[in-house]
């Protein structure tokens, strides 16, 4: 495949969470509600965890005035339904608008549920029931998806038994990727040695990890957005929107966690790339520097810090970013994403590419982005 969209998103359907979880626990599951106003939530348990907006790609506005109307109490203009076109949820009708973008292949990711991870974070067994849903609904569009369809599984590391079961099943369906947080593991670094084995699954299970925007523990403390009025999408979170790939980057290599997992990849998506060239450069030198100061590295690797990024991570980038000036400087490490259909994305993305990076416009010049690194990291 020439061209492979690696940031896509899949709308789940109000009561999906429900229809895939097992009867006994159906009601630990998320689900979609609409109130009086006829503005759609998504719910835990009667409670709300943040509004389902209408979202038009390129429109980043029209969720702001979705937000205003929720403020003032005015009833919403337009119902959930009406508001979510087929392709947004529909495999069948995403696979007919891949068509329409020139998209061979797109990873999908969740949609809400980027939004309630660190919400249930209190209740391991919801928040796994509520990945187990996904991932089982997950299974059956990359059945119907006919390898166009990649579905993104969803998983916390805090349950290393689980986890192995989990990526044995998906591995099995053909799913080779999975959405987990960059983020403390019940208080621990990625790199810390109890979580070896959890490396040692997504290797021997050949899936690979993935870093995506999502509501999970963030790498600074919640008192620096405690004014501000989104929680789930803090500015601060926004400015800062590398810290916490690159934080956990920097912590798997110079703790040695890709050296003794070479058949480890990782994936960072709607994370920015225009860090990494920098990143790169800082991590070699922070590294050095650590050694130089105390006599001695903090861990002996064979490989500087940041060959072990080259070699096992790969970063989308948008096409603003341009990822053809980002090659030159970091090497073929970034991918082709629309991050469509959010209001941020695009629903032209080819088209946009071709515009802003006159280096690395064309499937047939560019392979590694537009499909070759999105390829590498499912072992397709």
């Amino acid at each position: 495949m020439s061209v492979i969209d690696c940031d896509q998103h899949l709308f789940e359907a109000p009561d999906l969470w429900r229809r895939y979880s097992t009867t006994r626990d159906a009601s630990l599951a998320l689900s979609l509600d609409t109130d009086r106003l006829g503005h759609t939530w998504l719910t835990w348990q009667g409670g709300r965890i943040a509004p389902a907006f209408h979202q038009i790609p390129g429109d980043t506005e029209s969720i702001g005035r979705q937000m205003t109307r929720i403020r003032r109490g005015e009833p919403a203009e337009i119902s959930y339904d009406e508001a979510t076109p087929p392709e947004y949820t529909d495999p069948a009708a995403r696979l007919a608008h891949l068509d329409r973008q020139g998209v061979d292949a797109a990873w999908l990711f969740p949609n809400y549920g980027l939004l309630w991870e660190r919400a249930l974070g209190a209740d391991l067994h919801a928040t796994k029931l509520n990945m187990e849903a996904w991932n089982r609904w997950a299974v059956e569009v990359a059945q119907q998806g006919r390898g166009r369809l990649l579905p993104v599984a969803h998983l916390t590391l805090r349950d290393p038994a689980w986890l192995d079961g989990q990526l044995a099943a998906l591995a099995a369906a053909g799913i080779r990727t999975a959405m987990v947080a960059p983020a403390l593991v019940g208080g621990r670094r990625l790199s810390h040695p109890d979580l070896d084995q959890v490396w040692s699954a997504f290797e021997q299970h050949g899936v690979s990890p993935v870093f995506h925007v999502s509501d999970v523990e963030r790498p600074f403390a919640d008192a620096w957005v405690d004014d501000d009025p989104d929680p789930g999408n803090p500015v601060l979170g926004s400015v800062f929107l590398s810290l916490a790939p690159a934080l956990a980057l920097a912590d798997l290599a110079v703790h040695g966690v890709f050296e003794r997992h070479p058949g480890l990849r990782i994936g960072v998506v709607e994370l920015s790339a225009i860090w990494v060239p920098m990143f790169l450069l800082t991590l070699d030198g922070g590294f050095d520097f650590h050694a130089r100061f105390n006599g001695a590295p903090l861990t002996e690797l064979p490989l500087r810090p940041s060959e072990y990024i080259r070699r096992q991570v790969r970063v989308a980038a948008f096409s603003y970013e341009r990822p053809d000036r980002l090659i030159e400087r970091a090497g073929e490490l970034f991918m082709f994403c629309s991050d469509y259909p959010h209001s941020e994305g695009t629903d032209t993305a080819l088209d946009d590419y071709r515009r802003a990076c006159p280096g690395a416009d064309d499937p047939a010049t560019s392979p590694a982005l537009f499909g070759g690194n999105a390829a590498w990291l499912t072992r397709a």
